[in-house]
């Protein structure tokens, strides 16, 4: 039985190694990881983001950028060289990120009402135009699992989102397709003016991820707390 159990770990871990190194001959051989390379980019997920974006004109008049889950920082690189001296970028991430100019990062988990508050403070009152969040969790395998704690990120996301984005401000965020996640799209579509998927030719295509792109924040009458903004009445699942 031990022998067994051994031979069952041995080739586990053989299918793992095997697995590893085809990621890495295919990251090798991507184009747009070659084309970020050239471009001196610093990553690949720009063209995601950059296919969105231009095709629904979401940064024509941008001013205010927050990008939640932003290293390595190719989504805040791009932004930044499209505002250039009309607007700004704000970053955040669990991980470190170096510096960008033009571009105010935090360091920190996105959950900590902590984290948020230093958000908060660099707003200033100010609203933004468009967040964007690429934000996802430790992949385990567990499509379930990990299902479940990319959504709750989406969900703090767009909770930030309806305290802070302009009137007719646009979301864009990271979710794996699953049934949880049509349920999210469902609530925001309670206010947005229009909410559609969006899968970039940059997305892998045997990745489960999509993009959620919510167009123009409405207020609802009875939920708005001020000038542009939405309130889930302290709930974000009602």
């Amino acid at each position: 039985m031990q022998r067994s159990i051994l031979t069952l770990s041995t080739k586990k871990n053989r299918g793992r190694i095997r697995g590893g190194q085809r990621w890495v001959d295919e990251h090798r051989k991507d184009r747009f990881v070659k084309q970020a390379k050239a471009q001196g980019l610093r990553s690949r997920a720009v063209f995601k983001l950059e296919e969105i974006i231009r095709r629904d004109r979401l940064l024509a008049k941008a001013r205010l950028v927050v990008d939640l889950g932003s290293a390595p920082g190719g989504w805040s690189q791009w932004c930044e060289q499209q505002l250039r001296d009309r607007g700004e970028v704000i970053a955040l991430d669990l991980l470190p990120m170096v510096q960008l100019p033009g571009v105010h990062f935090i360091q920190g988990d996105f959950r900590s009402k902590d984290v948020r508050m230093q958000l908060y403070e660099i707003l200033a009152d100010r609203k933004a135009d468009l967040v964007i969040s690429d934000m996802a969790p430790n992949l385990t395998g567990m499509a379930s699992v990990d299902q479940a704690r990319a959504l709750d990120l989406a969900e703090t996301a767009f909770e930030f989102c309806l305290q802070t984005l302009s009137r007719n401000g646009n979301f864009v965020v990271k979710l794996f397709e699953g049934e949880e996640s049509a349920q999210f799209r469902r609530r925001c579509r309670q206010y947005f003016r229009e909410c559609v998927v969006r899968k970039p030719a940059a997305s892998r295509p045997r990745s489960r991820e999509i993009y959620l792109l919510c167009k123009g924040l409405r207020v609802l009458a009875g939920t708005g707390t001020g000038k542009g903004t939405c309130t889930l009445n302290g709930n974000i699942g009602q």
